[in-house]
């Protein structure tokens, strides 16, 4: 996406942190901006800020765990400014633990809000994007921990590796029809994905951090260790100008991604020197596509 001016962008959990400084960086590049969270209140607030910064926002609650909640969110947006062309599956939380830990509304909560809010955000927003054929651009907020695992993060990583594997597919997919898409892993950004157990609904039961404040506290403060928010709104908008399927915001990291690649091309080695595959004729095709 070239020209943002006049266009209209979609950001759920837009009320704060990541989401609601891509928000600002749409609307300084002359974008509408509707933005969705569940907590109404914080809402508000985001979107006066925007408004006091002259963009032209207005807000929508919307939960992403409910199809519906996210279909009705997507028609609003469509109500209220005619047209949408960016659309920023972003809300997030974050759980883990140890592996006997681990709750099932743990798994439950973070399945449901980072790995199907992305889902729910691609399906519902498809049909008003192909509608008006301008194009369009999606940005699936992942994270480095779809890039690398963390012990105890398993719940998280689980739904962000998920993410980052849906958005390559789903790019070589959209291409065609001239919709981008991008994924976004960014490293520690100072959020408040620390608390996000604020906005979890009672059916997902008590939150890890409320059952160990000690664990709590110490991911609280390598988040607000992190990198100032607004950087990554900034990252974030000139990446999808120049079309790019990754986007990364924590260059630092480099190193532990490639330690994780190494392991893996060491294991492929491993299965070209298997007594067990030794003689096998069977060859992968070239190119693989379902739809051919």
């Amino acid at each position: 996406m070239k020209d943002f001016a006049g266009k209209t962008a979609f950001v759920t959990g837009g009320a704060s942190g990541i989401g609601l400084s891509m928000a600002r960086a749409f609307g300084a590049a002359g974008m509408n901006v509707m933005l969705a969270d569940i907590n109404e209140e914080d809402l508000a607030v985001a979107v006066a800020d925007l408004n006091e910064r002259q963009v032209k926002a207005a807000g929508v609650r919307c939960d992403v765990t409910e199809r519906a909640s996210v279909e009705r969110a997507a028609q609003e947006t469509v109500d209220t400014f005619g047209k949408v062309h960016l659309v920023c599956n972003n809300a997030g939380v974050g759980a883990g633990g140890p592996i006997d830990a681990v709750k099932p509304g743990d798994w439950d909560w973070t399945i449901a809000v980072n790995l199907m809010g992305v889902v729910y955000g691609m399906e519902a927003f498809l049909p008003h994007i192909r509608a008006h054929g301008e194009g369009g651009h999606y940005v699936n907020t992942a994270s480095m921990a779809g890039m690398i695992s963390i012990p105890g993060m398993e719940p998280y990583t689980a739904s962000k590796y998920a993410v980052v594997g849906m958005s390559e597919g789903w790019a070589g997919q959209l291409a065609p029809e001239n919709i981008g898409v991008s994924v976004l892993c960014p490293g520690f950004v100072k959020t408040r994905i620390f608390e996000s157990s604020r906005a979890r609904q009672e059916k997902y039961g008590p939150a890890a951090d409320e059952r160990d404040p000690d664990r709590a506290d110490a991911a609280k403060q390598l988040v607000l260790g992190g990198i100032d928010p607004d950087r990554v709104g900034a990252r974030v908008l000139e990446a999808v100008e120049a079309g790019e399927l990754y986007i990364f915001t924590h260059p630092d990291m480099a190193p532990l991604f490639a330690d994780r690649a190494r392991k893996i091309e060491e294991a492929f080695a491993r299965a070209a020197e298997s007594p067990a595959l030794r003689g096998l004729e069977y060859r992968t095709p070239d190119a693989i596509n379902v739809f051919d």
